[in-house]
C-alpha cells in the first residue's frame, strides 16, 4: 500500500480529484452563472487587486462575467472530452497492440509502421485538419483527438504485449489449446493493463491540453460551450487591463495537465512495482 502513497501519485490525484470535483459540482460551486452578464462592471479586478471585490475573487471579463464561475464550468468540457478521448485513443491504440503484438508477422509489421506513419505528422497539428473537415462539437472534437493519439497507447504497449506473447505461460495456453480470444483476455492482456492505466491517466492530461488549443484557434466545442481555451482567446485581448482573464484558464489547464502526468507517472511506478513483486 505504501508504494501508492508515492508524492506524485497523491499530489497528481488530488489535483485530478479536485478538477473532477469542479466539474462535478460546478452548480453548487461556482459563485455565479457563468453566462450572467454585467455590463457595468467589465473588466472588474481580483479581490486582491485595488478596487477589487470578494464577491468576484477573479475579476470579471469583458461582459462582465465572473471569471472564477466561468473557470470552474469550463472543467466540465475539459473533463468530458479527456476522459472521452482518452477511452476511444485507449480503445483503438490498445487493440491494434494486442493484435500486431499477439498475432506477430505481417500484422505486427503493418501496425508499426502504421505507427511511424502517425508519428511523422505533429498531433496539434493533424487534430486541426481532422476538426477541419468533421466540423465543431464534443463528438467531433473527441474523435479527433482520439484518431490522433491512438499511436501513444499503441507505441508504448507493442513492447509489453510482444514480450507477454513470447512468454512461457503464453506458450503453455497455446499448446494446452486454448482459444487465441482467451489467451490474449487471461494471458496477455493482464501483462499490459498496469500500462494501459497509467497511459489512460496520460492522455487525459494530453486531451485536455490539445482540445484547449483547438477551443483557442476557434475549432473547439461549440460556441455555447464554455471551455478553458475560449476564455484564453477572450481574455488575451485585455491581458494588460485584466490579467486574470487570461492567467485563471492558463493555470487551470497547467494544473490540470500535470495533475494528469504526476499521477499518470506514479500509477505506472506504484502498478508495476506491485507486479514485479507478485
Amino acid at each position: 500500500m505504501s508504494r501508492f502513497l508515492h508524492p506524485g501519485l497523491v499530489i497528481g490525484s488530488l489535483l485530478v480529484l479536485a478538477v473532477l470535483g469542479a466539474a462535478i459540482f460546478a452548480p453548487l460551486i461556482a459563485p455565479f452563472d457563468p453566462a450572467q452578464q454585467d455590463l457595468l462592471a467589465p473588466l472588474a479586478p481580483a479581490a486582491w487587486q485595488h478596487g477589487g471585490s470578494l464577491a468576484h475573487l477573479f475579476g470579471t471579463d469583458t461582459l462582465g462575467r465572473d471569471v472564477l464561475s466561468r473557470v470552474i464550468y469550463a472543467s466540465r468540457a475539459a473533463v468530458l472530452v479527456a476522459v472521452l478521448a482518452a477511452a476511444g485513443a485507449g480503445l483503438i491504440g490498445s487493440l491494434l497492440a494486442l493484435a500486431a503484438g499477439y498475432l506477430g508477422g505481417w500484422v505486427d509489421r503493418l501496425v508499426r509502421c502504421a505507427v511511424d506513419v502517425w508519428l511523422a505528422f505533429p498531433p496539434v497539428v493533424l487534430s486541426l485538419l481532422l476538426i477541419a473537415g468533421l466540423g465543431a462539437g464534443v463528438v467531433k472534437v473527441v474523435l479527433a483527438i482520439a484518431l490522433v493519439d491512438w499511436v501513444r497507447f499503441c507505441d508504448e504497449l507493442l513492447g509489453g504485449v510482444s514480450a507477454a506473447a513470447q512468454s512461457e505461460r503464453t506458450a503453455a495456453a497455446r499448446l494446452l489449446g486454448f482459444s487465441h480470444l482467451r489467451t490474449v483476455m487471461l494471458d496477455v492482456l493482464p501483462a499490459v493493463l498496469p500500462l494501459m492505466a497509467s497511459l489512460f491517466v496520460f492522455e487525459m492530461g494530453a486531451a485536455v491540453a490539445v482540445a484547449a488549443v483547438l477551443s483557442f484557434l476557434g475549432f473547439g466545442l461549440g460556441a455555447h460551450q464554455i471551455t478553458w481555451g475560449q476564455m484564453i482567446a477572450v481574455g488575451r485581448l485585455a491581458v494588460f487591463e485584466a490579467p486574470w482573464n487570461l492567467l485563471a484558464p492558463v493555470v487551470a489547464i497547467i494544473a490540470t495537465v500535470a495533475g494528469c502526468n504526476m499521477a499518470g507517472g506514479g500509477l505506472r511506478r506504484a502498478l508495476d512495482v506491485g507486479r514485479r513483486r507478485a
